[in-house]
C-alpha cells in the first residue's frame, strides 16, 4: 500500500486544506504514513504569507528532497500557497520536486501521484489567475489535528485590500462554502468525537456576503448550534467592524457557540490605519471592546497589532499602546511589519528601523504580559467548565476553557485527575493559580 507522508505548514486553513487532500488520497487507496521519514511520498502543503513562512516551507522542501535523494523516499509533492503564489519559479528553485498543486488543484493530487508512479509524470501546471474553488472534505469526519479539536473552514479567500497583505493575489477573491456543507461536515466531526469545531477563514465575519442569498455567519452559528452533542463552537479571525448585532445575539444565546471574539484591530492610530488600507475600522475601534463585552456575558476578547509599520511614529506608537491599556485584551498578538512584494505598503516611505520595530513589538508584548497577569489573577477563586486535551495520569491533564483558543492562547493545568478521564471530557473545574499565561485549577 504506498504511503502518503503530510507536513501542514502555516495556519489552520492550511490544515483544513490538508485534510482535504488527505481525505482524496484515502478515497483513491492511499495510506496515510504516521510520518514523513515512514513514507514513499512526502507531500508539503505550504505557507506563502510572510518571509519567515517561506523560509520555513523552503526548509521543508530541501530536507524532503534530500530525504529522497538517500533513498528513504521516492517522491516529493509541493502543495498550497507557495506553488500558487510563485508558480513561475518554485520549479526551477527546487528542481528536485516531482509534482506542484496550487491551491484550487487540492483533488488532483491521486492523479498525480498515480502518474509519478507509473513514471509518466512532469510537475503540474498551476492554472493562471486567481483561485475560484471551495473544497468539502472528502472524508467529512477527517481530522489531523487530533481526536478532540476540529478545523472547519468556512470561506476561500479574501475581499479586503489591506495594504501589508498579499493572500488575495494567490488566495482570490471570497468565497463561501454553502450553509447545508458546513452543517454535514460538524455533524459528522461532532459524531466521530470532535468537542470542539473552530471555524476558520480569511474573514470569517465576512462569510455569506459573496453568496448574496441572505447567508451570514449569524445564520450559519445558528444551524451549527441546533446540532445534538455536547461540544463548543469557535470561530477565529474577523473584522471588528462586520460585528452585527444580529451575531452578538447568537453569540449571547447559543448553547454550543463560546463567547470569544478573534479581532484583530492591526492598530489603533488613524493614520497608520489609513496607511494599511483599513480606514473603514477606524471608527469601530473605539467602541467595539464595551460594545462586544456589554452584549455576550463573559465576552473573551483576543486581537492581533501590527508594528514598525511605514510611517509610524513614537507617537503612533503610543497611542496604540495607550489603547492596549485601556481596552485590556484578555488575549493578544503583535507582529514586526514585513514587507511583502506586490503589496501597497511594500515601497512606501519612512519605516522605522528594525531594531526600532522590534524593541515596540517587545514594550507592547511586555505590556500585555502585564495585563494578562492581572485578568488571570482576577479568575482565581471562579468555576468555569473546561474541556480536557490531554490526560497525563498521576501528573494531572492540560484542558482549555472557553476563554483559550487552541494553539494561540494559554491551557489550564488541571492537578489530580483521576483515572477514567480522558480527552474530550467536559469538568467543572476552580481556577486556583496562575503561571505565566496559563492557568492552573483542581476539578470541582
Amino acid at each position: 500500500m504506498r504511503r502518503v507522508g503530510i507536513v501542514s505548514l502555516g495556519c489552520t486553513k492550511n490544515l483544513a486544506d490538508s485534510e482535504v487532500m488527505a481525505g482524496c488520497l484515502l478515497k483513491a487507496g492511499y495510506r496515510l504514513a504516521p510520518s514523513p521519514d515512514k513514507a514513499e511520498v512526502i507531500l508539503i502543503n505550504t505557507c506563502a504569507f510572510i518571509e519567515p513562512a517561506r523560509a520555513e516551507a523552503a526548509e521543508n522542501i530541501l530536507a524532503a528532497c534530500a530525504h529522497k535523494a538517500a533513498g528513504r523516499c521516492r517522491f516529493v509533492v509541493v502543495a498550497g500557497c507557495m506553488p500558487q503564489r510563485y508558480r513561475e519559479r518554485l520549479a526551477d528553485a527546487f528542481p528536485d520536486v516531482d509534482a506542484f498543486l496550487g491551491v484550487d488543484e487540492l483533488e488532483r493530487l491521486p492523479a498525480a501521484l498515480d502518474a509519478l508512479f507509473a513514471r509518466r509524470a512532469a510537475p503540474l501546471a498551476i492554472a493562471p489567475g486567481l483561485p475560484t474553488r471551495t473544497f468539502d472534505k472528502p472524508i467529512p469526519a477527517l481530522r489531523l489535528s487530533g481526536s478532540v479539536v476540529a478545523y472547519v473552514k468556512i470561506a476561500e479567500g479574501c475581499n479586503h485590500a489591506c495594504a501589508f497583505c498579499a493572500i488575495p493575489q494567490f488566495r482570490g477573491h471570497l468565497r463561501s462554502r454553502p450553509v447545508a456543507s458546513l452543517v454535514a461536515e460538524a455533524r459528522a466531526l461532532v459524531e466521530t468525537g470532535a468537542r470542539e469545531l473552530n471555524l476558520v477563514a480569511q474573514d470569517v465575519t465576512a462569510y455569506g456576503k459573496d453568496l448574496r442569498d441572505g447567508t451570514t455567519l449569524a445564520g450559519l452559528l445558528r444551524e451549527l448550534d441546533a446540532i445534538e452533542g455536547d461540544f463548543w463552537i469557535r470561530w477565529l479571525y474577523g473584522f471588528h467592524n462586520h460585528v452585527t448585532d444580529g451575531l452578538l445575539d447568537v453569540m449571547a444565546s447559543a448553547r454550543h457557540v463560546v463567547p470569544y471574539f478573534d479581532l484583530p484591530i492591526q492598530h489603533s492610530a488613524p493614520d497608520i490605519l489609513r496607511a494599511m488600507r483599513r480606514a473603514d475600522t477606524i471608527k469601530a475601534i473605539e467602541t467595539f471592546p464595551a460594545r462586544l463585552r456589554g452584549a455576550v456575558p463573559g465576552a473573551t476578547l483576543r486581537t492581533t497589532c501590527m508594528v514598525g509599520f511605514p510611517g509610524e511614529t513614537d507617537d503612533h506608537f503610543r497611542a496604540l499602546l495607550d489603547y492596549i491599556r485601556a481596552v485590556r485584551f484578555d488575549h493578544l498578538g503583535c507582529f514586526v511589519f514585513s514587507p511583502e512584494e506586490g503589496t501597497a505598503a511594500a515601497d512606501l516611505p519612512d519605516l522605522p528601523d528594525p531594531e526600532t520595530a522590534e524593541r515596540r513589538r517587545r514594550t507592547l508584548m511586555e505590556e500585555q504580559a502585564r495585563i494578562a497577569r492581572e485578568r488571570n489573577r482576577a479568575r482565581v477563586g471562579q468555576t468555569a467548565r473546561a474541556l480536557i486535551v490531554d490526560w497525563h495520569g498521576q501528573d494531572g491533564a492540560l484542558a482549555r476553557l472557553p476563554s483559550q483558543a487552541p494553539e494561540v492562547d494559554g491551557v489550564t493545568r488541571i492537578a489530580h485527575v483521576p483515572e477514567g478521564v480522558k480527552p474530550g471530557d467536559f469538568a467543572q473545574v476552580r481556577i486556583t493559580g496562575v503561571r505565566g499565561y496559563d492557568l492552573t485549577a483542581k476539578l470541582q
